[in-house]
């Protein structure tokens, strides 16, 4: 497994967490507020470099939405 395939992983855990939330802008946030307190920037970077891609590989909607959304947040 690759360090890009483990941030994916990572933060699709962090997704699958702040789905089951019933609002969708506070899951949005709360996802997007975990990868900024608790990611080393470059894992952030990383993940950004990801999101960016075009097929997005294997990333859940919730944490693309969540990036695409706080993106200067995360960054």
């Amino acid at each position: 497994m690759t360090y890009d395939d483990n941030l994916i992983r990572m933060a699709n855990q962090i997704g699958i967490f702040f789905e089951s939330m019933p609002d969708r802008q506070e899951a949005l946030n709360g996802v997007a507020t975990h990868l900024k307190k608790f990611w080393d920037p470059r894992m952030r970077q990383a993940l950004l470099q990801q999101v960016d891609r075009a097929d997005a590989n294997g990333i859940r909607d919730i944490v693309l939405a969540a990036v695409r959304a706080h993106r200067a947040q995360i960054e």
